[in-house]
């Protein structure tokens, strides 16, 4: 399994692969000249160690490349393990399809009715319990008409020699699907899901966050394990 769907219309697919949980291994075991050929039972109480007590630079020698697919409110929250000034940094890599210069099909999330959630009593970030369900249905009628009116000028300013570029800025931005390319460490991976997991992170990235777990855990089944037991 390689692509995985999220939401109404997302996905996260797993592209490419650099390095095994026996990478780190014998990133670690460099120091004192040993490399293992293929992983034993001593190898995964070794990756456990280095989880348990922070050593996670040999997570640094494997990498994992996602296409991701997803909502531009979602991206640009996963953008923040883009620039954040860490040693992290230069184990990015982030490209993104713009529309200066492709005119695809416009994809928008649309949350159905019982998918709108009310605001959080004690916090000013996040939400609360799901809304009545027929007030989520009136939002979701409400903002299809308005992608649909968006998209209709859209296509009008293109039609009338609008640079792409300039009529993109009728389209709603928040919801509208973006496709994107991720290269990180696993230890970048690893930042992520820490954060992203967590229950007061927003609905809609935990969705991508647990599906990139699944993907990672496939590559990297003894390390994701052990930071799982930590």
């Amino acid at each position: 399994m390689n692509k995985i769907d999220v939401l109404d219309k997302g996905y996260v697919r797993l592209v490419d692969v650099l390095g095994s949980d026996l990478s780190i291994v014998n990133a670690a075991r460099v120091s004192y000249d040993k490399e293992s050929t293929e992983i034993t039972e001593k190898d995964i109480k070794l990756i456990a160690f280095l989880i348990r007590e922070g050593h996670t630079s040999p997570l640094r020698h494997a990498a994992l490349t996602f296409e991701v697919y997803a909502p531009l409110m979602v991206a640009r929250q996963h953008w923040k393990y883009m620039v954040a000034s860490t040693h992290i940094d230069d184990q990015n890599g982030w490209n993104e399809s713009s529309r200066r210069y492709i005119t695809e099909k416009e994809e928008f999330y649309l949350p159905l009715g019982d998918q709108w959630r009310s605001k959080p009593e004690n916090s000013k970030q996040g939400s609360g319990a799901p809304v009545d369900i027929g007030v989520g249905e009136f939002y979701t009628e409400k903002l299809n008409d308005l992608i649909e009116y968006s998209q209709s000028l859209y296509q009008k300013a293109l039609d009338d020699n609008i640079a792409p570029e300039l009529a993109r800025l009728f389209l709603p931005a928040y919801g509208m699907y973006v496709r994107y390319r991720w290269t990180v460490s696993l230890q970048g991976v690893i930042t992520f899901l820490t954060q992203r997991l967590e229950h007061d992170a927003q609905v809609e990235i935990q969705e991508y966050a647990k599906v990139i777990n699944e993907l990672t855990t496939e590559a990297f089944p003894h390390t994701i394990y052990a930071w799982n037991m930590k």
